[in-house]
């Protein structure tokens, strides 16, 4: 049997902003955007190549702060691109940084959740 994780739920306190940053600014594909109920919208959003999305919204029953979400990762081939492309579109994110288990920069969305992005050194 197989168990894939494929949806996290990240919170957020504006989900048209949030929407907003990980379409317009990190580049993920917005797949949903749903008002389900006057109480419960539901924004599904794919990093390209991902097997994984995310879920932002309202009333989504998850008791967590708006920002509270940490360590998230996403791995990409090439780590100076990555930055590139973040810097490019007006995300603050970090120096690239080399580690010998991979090279990282780091982000966080206006709501303070934070990314990682890891770009895997060759295996032998």
């Amino acid at each position: 049997m197989d168990w894939r994780l494929e949806l996290v739920q990240v919170p957020v306190s504006d989900v048209d902003r949030a929407k907003a940053f990980y379409v317009d600014k990190v580049g993920f594909n917005l797949d949903h955007d749903h008002q389900v109920s006057d109480e419960m919208r539901f924004v599904q959003l794919t990093p390209p190549g991902s097997g994984c999305s995310i879920a932002i919204g309202t009333g989504l029953g998850a008791d967590m702060d708006p920002g509270s979400q940490k360590g998230l990762q996403l791995v990409v081939d090439d780590i100076e691109a990555a930055h590139a492309q973040l810097a490019g579109n007006g995300v603050e994110v970090g120096d690239v940084q080399h580690f010998p288990w991979g090279d990282f920069v780091f982000f966080s969305d206006p709501d303070g959740n934070a990314w990682a992005v890891q770009a895997i050194p060759a295996r032998d």
